[in-house]
C-alpha cells in the first residue's frame, strides 16, 4: 500500500529509531494448538472467533454513551460563543473557520499569518517538527515553535487550534521521544475496547502535554481489504460492530486526556478504491447501500457524542454525482441528517481530490458554503481567506452560514478548553512504551504456525526482506531479546501490504496483513506494525515468550475474520 506524503490527515512520514522488548511470559514448549480460524474452524477454534465475524451491532455492540462532560460544547458555552462571533467582522470570522499548513521547522511567518488573519488555527505536519542531533524529536524546540504559532491571538478565550495526525503506525507526525503506538489494525485484532481507550488515553495525553487540543487520529473506516489503496491497516477492521467499538473508545480515550479528535473520512474511505492523496474516489454505492455499510461506525460514533467529523474528498454519486463529498452540500446534509451537531471539518484541502480541479479560493468557497465549519490545509490560506471575505461580501456565501461555521469553531474551542481542567494528569514523553508493547503482542495475528512455544529451533534468525529502517528496528529489538540475526537461521521476511509474495519460513505482515494471502511461508504473522515496540513483541512471540492474541479483523485471502490464537 502506497500513501504519498502530502499534507492529508493520513500520510505516513518516515519514523525515528528506538527499540525494547517486551515483559515475557512463562512458556518454552516447542509444540502448540493452531490459530484457528473463524465460524467454520474445528472445535479447537477460539471462542471469539464467531462473534468477531458479526455483519452489523446488535444492541449489545452499540457504545455507551460518553459521560455528559464528554459529549461536546454545552448550550451555555454555545450561547457564548455565538456573542463572540457577533462581535466579529467577516474577515475575522472568515480567519476563524481556517486551519493553516506551513512548510519547514521555522514558524515565525505562520505565526504572523495566524495573528493577521486570526486564523482558526495551524496543523502541524513531520516536516515542521525539530529534530535533534540524536535523530528525535526535539521537544523543547516544539514546544516553543507551538507557543510562537498561538502567540498573536493568546487573548482569545477560545484558544487557537494546534492539530496533528496522530493515528499511531505508519500515520504519526510526531515519533520518538514520545511513545510510538501501533496502527488501529492492531487495537481492533486484539478486540479489547478498554485497552483501546487507555492507549488513546496516553497517546493524547502525551499530546496534550505539548500543547496540541486536536488529534486528527479515530478512524471509522472500514475498510474493504487488498483493495483499499489509502486506508489499510489505519482502520481496525472491516467489521461494522468491530470498527464503531473501537472508534468511540478512541474519542472517549482522547476527550479523557484533554484532547478533541476527529472521526473520519465520512461518507467512508475504506470500500474505494483510489487514493484521494492523489485523485478523486468514486463510491459507487446506493444510499441505502451506505446507510447499511460505511456509516454505521459514523453513526455510533455520533450516538455516543463525538464532536468533530472530517468530511473525505470522496465522490457519492448517490448523493451529488461529480462533486467530492466536501465540497458537496447533500454531503452535508448527509451528516447533519444523521444527527451531528458538532464541527464539520474538511479532510486536507490541499490532497490531489481537490487540486486537480481547484484552486485555494473556490475550494475553501465551495467548502463552507456547502457545509463546511472547518477548512483544514487550503493550498494557500491567504488566498482561501481572501476568497471567503469577498464571497460573502458578492452574496455568494451567506452571512448566516459563516456565523453559523464560526460559532461551532469557537463553541469547540471553549468546550475544549473545559476538558483540559477535568483532564487526567498529563502523561510523560515516552511513557507508554510499555503498553505500547503490549498492544503489538495482544493484536499480533498468527494465521498459520502454532500457538504456543517456541517458532525457532535456535536463537539465530536470518532476516530476507525488508526495508532499512524495519531492518534496523528488528535487529535492534532481536538483540535486546537475546537473538541473533544472521545466516543459518530460520528465514524471516518482513513485509509491507503492497509487496510481492512473501517467500520466507517466517512471513510478517507489517502494515495492512493481505501480503500473507499468497505466501507460501509455513509461519504467518499479521503484526501490522514496524515501530519499535512492535517489532520487540514480534521478537518475544518468535522466542514464545508471548503468545499472539490477535484474531483478522479482515478477512485475508482464504483466511476468514477471526483467524487467529487469542482467548
Amino acid at each position: 500500500m502506497a500513501l504519498l506524503a502530502s499534507g492529508c490527515s493520513g500520510a505516513p512520514e518516515p519514523q525515528a529509531s528506538s527499540s525494547a522488548s517486551p515483559s515475557a511470559s512463562s512458556s518454552g514448549t516447542t509444540t502448540g494448538s493452531t490459530p484457528s480460524t473463524g465460524p467454520a474452524a474445528s472445535p479447537s477454534a477460539s471462542p471469539s472467533a464467531s462473534a468477531r465475524a458479526s455483519a452489523s451491532p446488535s444492541a449489545s455492540d452499540r457504545p455507551e454513551p460518553l459521560e455528559d462532560k464528554l459529549a461536546g460544547p454545552s448550550e451555555e458555552q454555545y450561547e457564548t460563543a455565538k456573542k463572540y462571533v457577533q462581535g466579529m467582522s467577516t474577515a475575522d470570522k472568515a480567519g476563524a473557520v481556517l486551519v493553516q499548513k506551513y512548510a519547514g521547522t521555522d514558524p515565525n511567518r505562520a505565526a504572523a499569518l495566524a495573528r493577521d488573519l486570526k486564523l482558526g488555527g495551524t496543523i502541524i505536519m513531520g516536516d515542521n517538527i525539530p529534530m535533534g542531533a540524536d535523530g528525535a524529536a526535539d521537544l523543547d524546540e516544539l514546544r516553543s515553535a507551538l507557543s510562537t504559532l498561538t502567540a498573536g491571538v493568546k487573548s482569545r478565550p477560545w484558544g487557537s487550534i494546534l492539530t496533528i495526525d496522530q493515528e499511531g503506525g505508519a500515520v504519526a507526525r510526531l515519533r520518538a521521544p514520545l511513545t510510538e503506538w501501533p496502527t488501529p489494525m492492531t487495537f481492533g485484532a486484539a478486540g479489547d475496547t478498554t485497552r483501546t481507550e487507555k492507549a488513546a488515553a496516553a497517546m493524547n495525553s502525551e499530546l496534550g502535554g505539548l500543547g496540541f487540543n486536536l488529534n486528527n487520529a479515530t478512524l471509522a473506516d472500514m475498510t474493504i481489504g487488498a483493495d483499499d489503496p489509502t486506508i489499510g491497516a489505519r482502520s481496525y477492521g472491516s467489521e461494522q460492530g468491530l470498527v464503531s467499538r473501537m472508534a468511540v473508545a478512541s474519542i472517549e480515550g482522547a476527550a479523557k486526556a484533554g484532547v478533541v479528535t476527529s472521526v473520519k473520512h465520512f461518507p467512508g474511505h475504506g470500500s474505494v478504491t483510489t487514493d484521494s492523496h492523489v485523485g478523486l474516489p468514486v463510491q459507487k454505492k446506493s444510499l441505502a447501500e451506505l446507510k447499511r455499510t460505511d456509516f454505521v461506525p459514523f453513526q455510533q460514533t455520533i450516538d455516543a457524542g463525538a464532536s468533530v467529523m472530517m468530511m473525505g474528498h470522496i465522490e457519492v454519486p448517490a448523493l451529488q454525482a461529480g462533486v467530492p463529498s466536501s465540497l458537496s452540500a447533500p454531503a452535508y446534509r448527509q451528516l447533519r441528517s444523521m444527527g451531528f451537531t458538532g464541527v464539520i471539518m474538511t479532510d486536507a484541502l490541499n490532497m490531489g481530490a481537490i487540486t486537480e480541479q481547484y484552486g485555494a479560493s473556490e475550494a475553501a468557497v465551495k467548502a463552507l458554503s456547502a457545509g463546511a465549519d472547518l477548512l483544514l490545509m487550503p493550498e494557500d490560506v491567504a488566498e482561501a481567506h481572501s476568497g471567503i471575505v469577498s464571497a460573502v461580501a458578492a452574496k455568494k456565501i451567506p452571512v448566516s452560514r459563516l456565523d453559523e461555521a464560526a460559532t461551532r469553531v469557537v463553541a469547540l474551542g471553549l468546550w475544549q478548553k473545559s476538558l483540559v481542567a477535568q483532564r487526567m494528569r498529563v502523561a510523560e514523553p515516552g511513557s507508554g512504551a510499555d503498553a505500547a508493547r503490549s498492544a503489538s503482542a495482544a493484536g499480533a495475528t498468527l494465521l498459520t504456525g502454532q500457538c504456543t512455544g517456541r517458532l525457532l529451533p535456535s536463537k539465530t534468525v536470518t532476516l530476507v526482506s525488508g526495508t532499512a529502517e524495519e531492518k534496523q528496528r528488528f535487529m535492534d529489538a532481536a538483540k535486546a531479546a537475546g537473538l541473533t540475526v544472521g545466516p543459518g537461521g530460520r528465514r524471516v521476511a518482513l513485509a509491507a501490504d503492497g509487496s510481492a509474495p512473501v517467500d520466507a519460513d517466517i512471513a510478517v505482515a507489517t502494515d495492512g496483513p493481505w501480503v500473507l494471502a499468497s505466501s507460501p511461508a509455513k509461519v504467518k504473522i499479521a503484526l501490522y506494525s514496524s515501530t519499535p515496540p512492535a517489532f520487540a513483541a514480534l521478537s518475544a512471540i518468535l522466542l514464545g515468550t508471548v503468545k499472539p492474541g490477535g484474531h483478522l479483523p479482515t478477512k485475508v485471502g482464504t483466511y476468514p475474520v477471526g483467524t487467529g490464537c487469542g482467548e
